[in-house]
């Protein structure tokens, strides 16, 4: 059977915003493409040098690189692509009716994706991360979408910032807005709200699958199992809290769906321990990701110092040669990656 989207959610806009929303709707388990046509307004910026982590600031072009990869890392299909227009379907369509075929009636509509130059592409949800403009919503306007500004003698119309609520969530059933507002204009708020919209979309497909809210919100962080004392190492102690914690969930207890998102939440907190083993490897990969993006030749000084192998210390650079790069510098460089 045809599915009844092509994609759970469609993110438009791959700048802080967007790409934050894109990577924790991906790690939510859902389907996300994200359309990205490399016009995010941090290509404005000369050199990003408030986002936390990276001590001396890095450049937009290297940050937007590592961006795509956490995209990609997580699960989202990147799209270079201009979005066009995005059109609410038909009550009824599916992914194929869009195309000439018939539906099925139970279907609900969602969105219809026009990119520039690709296909169409349907999806249930769609998130508008883009900061300048939102004529690609012109055909969802309600009235309320886009506001009229006077300047200079002209009168313009904008889409409105401030048409969403703190969450992203918008009076158009599934469309939500990161579009940073007012209060998000530096990168880091930005890739903040878009954390917050993902979040909320995450909940809100739980809740169409049967989950009640207070269950639907969840917290993406990755523990230690050796945090897991012999008492949370037994699922019935889970259970035990999970009833405990939603004794006054608008859901029969001893109902089927009770049950089933019980088993969901509980599965999906106790996959956030790691152990050891796993922890070191997604340190190491971790640092890879990075490095895999730096070029020493590239990196220079004003004086035409090749700055990133300077940092670097030379003995730990040293025994990784002599090991024929079999492992690791044996402890990292002050200063550097290690």
């Amino acid at each position: 059977m045809t599915p009844p989207f092509d994609r759970d959610v469609v993110v438009v806009g791959g700048g802080p915003a967007g790409s934050s929303a894109g990577v924790f709707l991906a790690r939510g388990g859902l389907d996300v493409a994200v359309f990205d046509r490399g016009r995010s307004s941090l290509a404005r910026c000369a050199h990003l040098e408030n986002y936390l982590g990276f001590p001396a600031g890095i450049d937009v072009g290297t940050f937007a690189d590592l961006a795509r990869e956490q995209l990609r890392r997580a699960g989202c299909t990147v799209v270079d692509d201009l979005v066009e227009s995005v059109e609410r379907r038909a009550e009824g369509s599916d992914s194929v009716a869009d195309r000439g075929t018939e539906g099925d009636d139970d279907t609900p509509g969602g969105f219809r994706v026009t990119p520039q130059e690709g296909e169409p592409v349907t999806a249930r949800r769609v998130v508008a991360a883009t900061r300048y403009g939102g004529e690609y919503l012109r055909s969802l306007d309600d009235g309320a979408m886009f506001e009229t500004r006077e300047h200079g003698g002209e009168t313009t119309e904008r889409f409105d910032r401030e048409y969403a609520d703190r969450d992203g969530t918008t009076p158009i059933d599934g469309l939500y807005v990161a579009t940073p507002s007012g209060a998000d204009r530096q990168a880091i708020t930005a890739a903040a709200r878009g954390a917050r919209v993902g979040k909320r979309v995450v909940a809100d497909a739980r809740i169409d699958d049967g989950w009640w809210p207070a269950a639907a919100e969840g917290v993406d962080w990755l523990r230690r199992e050796a945090e897991l004392d012999d008492e949370w190492a037994d699922r019935d102690r889970w259970v035990e809290w999970f009833d405990a914690h939603h004794a006054d969930a608008p859901v029969d207890p001893g109902s089927e769906r009770y049950a089933r998102v019980r088993e969901a939440a509980i599965d999906d907190a106790l996959s956030a321990y790691v152990d050891a083993e796993a922890v070191a490897s997604r340190a190491a990969a971790g640092e890879r990701a990075v490095a895999e993006r730096l070029d020493p030749s590239a990196v220079v000084d004003a004086h035409g110092t090749e700055t990133l192998l300077d940092a670097m210390d030379d003995e730990a650079i040293a025994d990784y040669a002599a090991g024929d790069g079999d492992e690791a510098p044996s402890e990292p460089a002050e200063g550097g990656s290690g």
